[in-house]
């Protein structure tokens, strides 16, 4: 195969990791959403909604799919929502607390204000995007990278371009 047959598979796999990664932030969104009604509607047919993760993971999904940020008490909340047992907690807020503190040290999340004194936190797509990268090694991750233009669009982005020029 000629070279330029290289780059425009490149260009084509590039693109598909580009239309999954969206796919999958689409699912992933359509998942929660649905986990929402599905307990909202085990409530009002009397039943207990159980849920079955951790705090880290209940802290997670709710600042993933709350698009704005909120607050350590609106989190809360929504894990209540959820059907997230707080009462093993002595002290919720606390340990809602710690785990937003080690989500944003991580880089997971990011922390934020909403008015003065209300510190609030927003999932961080960037991390999302660069941890799907990650899952599928390091050597796909540094080749993406270095495919990349300097103000960061993909190569699939600047194939685009190129052709529009044209």
């Amino acid at each position: 195969m000629a070279p330029e047959h290289y780059k425009k598979a490149l260009e084509a796999a590039i693109a598909e990791f580009e239309s999954l990664g969206e796919q999958r932030r689409a699912i992933d969104k359509r998942l929660s959403e649905v986990s929402e009604s599905i307990n909202s509607l085990s409530r009002l047919c009397g039943l207990t909604p159980n849920v079955s993760v951790g705090l880290t993971d209940g802290c997670r999904l709710v600042l993933r799919n709350g698009g704005l940020p909120m607050t350590p008490i609106e989190i809360r909340d929504r894990l209540a929502a959820f059907g997230f047992d707080m009462t093993k907690y002595a002290n919720d807020l606390s340990a809602i607390h710690t785990v937003l503190k080690r989500l944003n040290h991580a880089g997971e999340i990011k922390f934020t204000t909403r008015g003065p004194g209300k510190p609030a936190y927003v999932w961080n797509q960037q991390f999302a995007e660069t941890t799907a990268i990650v899952a599928h090694g390091p050597d796909l991750k540094h080749f993406i990278s270095a495919v990349m233009s300097p103000d960061g669009a993909t190569a699939s982005a600047l194939a685009k371009r190129r052709k529009a020029k044209k």
